[in-house]
């Protein structure tokens, strides 16, 4: 083989990895918008920083309740799923429900008190997963900022109004089926892991 015919080669393999690579890209980044025709598909967990006043918006009712813990002054949490991925992690997702007549100022108390969650504002940082036969405990992850990985901007909930909330934390070995989920100001309850 020449060595002119070998950079031809290498030149051609270059230019079609680049190309591979920018339509990768551009089809990962593209966000289509909804058509007029059809509803926009929801994500089942909130963004990040979507206030709980915006309780306009209904979700869905899923199919399948974990448990209901209740909190106080008529708000509930109910929990709809508690699933293990493949990055080592527990997701855990569900719904805040006030079940009173009037708006509900969610407690302080639910963000834990680490000085890191505190500057953050109002979250579910301070839930925590228990494995009672693994005896250890599970907090909710945090990003290099601090910040807790789990649905944040909550301050309260009105009346008969629900948002949806997710929290995420290190998944226990695959071998603990079950754990006890704890969240400050609420009642605990038990989770069978998937």
């Amino acid at each position: 083989m020449n060595a002119r015919y070998t950079r031809k080669t290498r030149r051609g393999v270059v230019a079609v990895a680049i190309a591979s690579v920018a339509l990768f890209a551009t089809g990962c980044g593209a966000e289509e918008k909804p058509s007029e025709n059809k509803p926009a598909s929801t994500s089942a967990a909130p963004r990040q920083g979507a206030p709980a006043t915006q309780g306009s918006q209904e979700a869905e009712e899923p199919t399948e309740t974990l448990a209901v813990v209740k909190g106080q002054k008529g708000v509930e949490l109910s929990i709809h799923s508690a699933e293990r991925d493949a990055g080592g992690f527990l997701t855990i997702k569900g719904q805040l429900t006030n079940s009173s007549d009037s708006s509900v100022l969610l407690p302080v108390e639910m963000r834990g008190d680490e000085t890191e969650v505190i500057k953050h504002g109002l979250t579910l940082g301070g839930a925590t997963l228990v494995d009672s036969v693994g005896k250890k405990r599970y907090y909710v992850l945090r990003d290099t900022d601090g910040r807790p990985l789990t649905t944040t901007g909550l301050d309260s909930i009105g009346p008969g109004k629900s948002t949806d909330v997710f929290m995420q934390f290190p998944a226990p070995p695959a071998s603990t089926t079950e754990v006890s989920f704890q969240l400050p100001t609420f009642e605990p309850a038990t989770l069978k892991l998937s």
